[in-house]
């Protein structure tokens, strides 16, 4: 997947050779960022098995590189079940948030989604991760509320909202990162 770079620094996809990378982001969050990224309390060992279970299979991964070469914000595909739908999750590191990290690895993800022909993905958050669900609901996300954990679907479809109907090129997924 081609590379889009800006001012923050380099989006695109994930391979295994960058599973360190992954790993060191999520073990950079804080307490409350590892809360809201796995709806629960984390630890380092948990991550690291975690992190290389993403590479492991058929899950997809996008991140922001800084210009040091560090993974400060990520999103995951995780590919669907026969019983359940495709999920997908993401971190950004708290001195990264509010600079439109999320919205460009939504947007990746969404393509993803599109080229892989998924009809629907499941996104889990804490109730108290209002920042997660409000870009969600921006990409057409709604959301049940139970047991202190929130659940959205989120429609895949084209830009012109009606569901996709063919698959969409490398091309395409890497304009999402541009």
């Amino acid at each position: 997947m081609a590379r889009a770079l800006n001012e923050l620094g380099t989006f695109r996809e994930l391979t295994g050779t960058d599973a360190e990378l992954h790993r060191d982001h999520l073990l950079r969050l804080d307490a409350a960022g590892r809360r809201e990224r796995f709806n629960g309390v984390a630890d380092d060992r948990f991550i690291h098995r975690y992190s290389q279970s993403c590479f492991a299979g058929r899950t997809r991964v996008f991140a922001l590189l800084d210009r040091d070469g560090q993974v400060r914000g990520a999103a995951e595909l995780h590919p669907p079940t026969p019983d359940d739908p495709a999920d997908i999750a993401f971190s950004v590191e708290p001195q990264f948030r509010q600079m439109g990290i999320g919205t460009r690895l939504f947007e990746a993800v969404m393509a993803a989604a599109r080229y892989s022909r998924y009809p629907t993905l499941r996104i889990s958050s804490t109730a108290a991760n209002r920042a997660m669900r409000a870009l969600a609901r921006k990409f057409g996300a709604h959301f049940t509320f139970e047991g202190g954990e929130v659940t959205g679907l989120l429609p895949v479809t084209d830009a012109d909202g009606i569901a996709p109907r063919r698959h969409h090129t490398h091309r395409e997924i890497e304009a999402a990162l541009v």
